[in-house]
């Protein structure tokens, strides 16, 4: 009696198929990067500085 069951592992494309589904969906569940802490670095380096630079010139 034969097994009518087909391994996916034993299947090249169906391997392959799986594989990048899987990385489809997790490149989707990935959060986009907000600007938002380079621009508040940016912000909090200039208010050093202009802080450091009105303490120096007093």
């Amino acid at each position: 009696m034969s097994d009518q069951h087909i391994d996916p592992a034993g299947n090249t494309q169906a391997f392959r198929a799986f594989a990048s589904a899987r990385e489809q969906e997790a490149a989707a569940a990935k959060p986009k990067k907000s600007p938002l802490l380079p621009i508040i670095a940016v912000v909090l380096a200039i208010a050093i500085i202009g802080v450091a630079a009105f303490l120096l010139l007093q």
